[in-house]
């Protein structure tokens, strides 16, 4: 939002490329072009949508031409997305690209500038170095271009998702970004007292059951209290040898010890207050007074977008406190906020990919899915499923999309193992579609080394056939619930398109 142009690179042939330098600044640095003169001639070119145009991470370049008021258009071809939707499994950054597919190790940027405390920034790289570093990020790019473009326009599904949902989503991801969210700094600066007020109290409380004052945050202090002076039994170890303290730990430490479960409320305010009501005030950008995340496409194997500096996409909503800081994101005063979503799509999408007849049966019929699934577990009428009936059935449908096993199942409701294994037996004999489909899903993997999305993405699972059991078996369960996954990315990323074309139709209608 805010990056400015210090130089343009230009490549349209490979092997050839032009550095412009409009902006360096540095003692003794040459007269340059103006930049302004530059831009204004320029910019016919970079707005006419009949000039194609490629980049590496384009929508990163198009934000720094909205900077300064140009509208890139045309964007063709983004290289690291090409590379994204060919091989989702490896690394995507220009430098690995051009090693792994051109054999050219690249100018690095620290090369350049420098690292550390004492790296430049660019304006203040020498116009000559500057030239050779940009030019070679030009060529590159279009070298990548030329060498994905035969492996995408091969392959149906790869050219579908490639250009009819990756690269349709740059432009609503840039949008997005752009308008940013508005957010209510003062009623996240009261909820960050109150939380404050919250967190002390429960030091307070901590101290008195501990026998003294500790650092709750100190791995090392919890050792000692929880385990030496309490003389509470250590369930785990770290690498290291010593009793664990995480998450987990203390979950089951909690079910019999008043400590440990006061020590999770702690944990839990306080990332509340750190990342959430501290921290996203002073990401108010000051000339627009919203936030701007970053979205990234190329991060999750899945296809799943990825939202960075800050975190969108995790603001909390179990707990009341978090509950209160998604009401500090609000609309433009006469404006209002439209939520837009679907419903269980995951579990829709596993009834399709495993074609099970009675849980397609339960969807067609619009049937609440979970009491669906207590009332074949535990054998009784739709109307006669109990609350409690319905949160176990719930635990169990999305459990085993994500591969829990016995002992997670049984941990997650607190049952016997032997409840658990009932459970998933029942399940499975009463959905026989589903187990048939997990079982072919891991074959399929085995065999290829990668699961696809109903649209054909292919989600790559390099551990699928590895000697270690643990990574098996976690590769086991991505080869189940990838498939899920990468549909639910891939429908949601259609939805976001089309409903961008629809505000763009319905002109009366501002986006903001």
């Amino acid at each position: 939002m805010q990056a400015k142009i210090v130089g343009i690179s230009i490549a349209v042939n490979a092997g050839e490329a032009a550095y412009i330098p409009l902006a360096h600044d540095y003692p003794g640095a040459p007269e340059q072009l103006s930049i302004d003169t530059i831009l204004n001639l320029l910019k016919p070119m970079l707005e006419d949508e009949k000039i194609k145009k490629i980049g590496q991470n384009i929508k990163y370049d198009a934000h720094v031409f909205l900077n300064h008021g140009i509208h890139l258009k045309g964007i063709k071809h983004d290289t690291m997305l090409q590379s994204y939707v060919t091989e989702s499994h490896q690394s995507h950054g220009m430098d690995n690209l051009s090693l792994r597919h051109l054999g050219h190790t690249c100018v690095s940027y620290e090369d350049v500038a420098g690292k550390g405390v004492n790296q430049l920034k660019f304006n203040q790289v020498d116009i000559y170095v500057a030239s050779h570093y940009s030019s070679e990020d030009a060529d590159v790019t279009l070298q990548l271009n030329q060498f994905f473009n035969p492996t995408i326009e091969s392959d149906v599904s790869l050219k579908f998702i490639y250009e009819n949902i990756e690269m349709p989503a740059v432009g609503v991801l840039l949008k997005i970004e752009r308008n940013g969210v508005l957010v209510d700094d003062k009623k996240l600066n009261a909820q960050s007292h109150e939380i404050g007020k919250k967190i002390l109290l429960l030091e307070e409380e901590a101290y008195q059951l501990a026998g003294q004052p500790f650092n709750l945050a100190s791995p090392k202090q919890l050792q000692d209290i929880l385990f030496n002076k309490l003389g509470i039994k250590s369930l785990k170890k770290t690498p290291s040898g010593a009793p664990s303290t995480d998450e987990e730990v203390l979950q089951d430490l909690a079910l019999d010890y008043p400590l440990p479960k006061l020590l999770l409320e702690h944990r839990s305010l306080s990332k509340l207050k750190s990342t959430y009501t501290d921290k996203l005030p002073k990401m108010i950008n000051a000339n627009t007074g919203r936030i701007h995340t970053s979205y990234n496409q190329a991060v999750a194997i899945t296809g799943r977008l990825a939202s960075s500096d800050p975190n969108l996409q995790n603001i909390p909503i179990r707990t009341l406190e978090g509950r209160k800081i998604r009401e500090a994101f609000i609309a433009n005063e006469g404006s209002s906020i439209l939520s837009a979503d679907y419903s269980q799509i995951e579990l829709r999408i596993m009834a399709h990919l495993s074609q099970d007849k009675r849980l397609l049966e339960a969807f067609k019929n619009n049937e609440d899915i979970h009491k669906s699934t207590a009332a074949e577990i535990f054998g009784c009428d739709l109307g006669s499923v109990s609350q409690e009936q319905r949160r176990y059935a719930k635990v169990i449908n999305f459990g085993l999309i994500y591969g829990m096993s016995v002992f997670g199942l049984s941990k997650s409701l607190g049952i016997e193992r032997s409840a658990a294994s009932n459970y998933i037996e029942t399940y499975f004999a009463r959905y026989p579609g589903v187990k048939r489909y997990m079982e072919e899903a891991k074959l399929f993997a085995k065999d290829k080394g990668y699961v696809e999305t109903f649209f054909g993405r292919r989600l790559w699972i390099p551990e699928i056939n590895s000697s270690n059991g643990i990574r098996r078996a976690a590769a086991e369960r991505a080869a189940i619930n990838a498939p899920m996954q990468g549909t639910a990315a891939d429908l949601i990323k259609l939805a976001m398109i089309s409903v961008d074309q629809w505000l763009s139709q319905n002109t009366h209608l501002k986006q903001k």
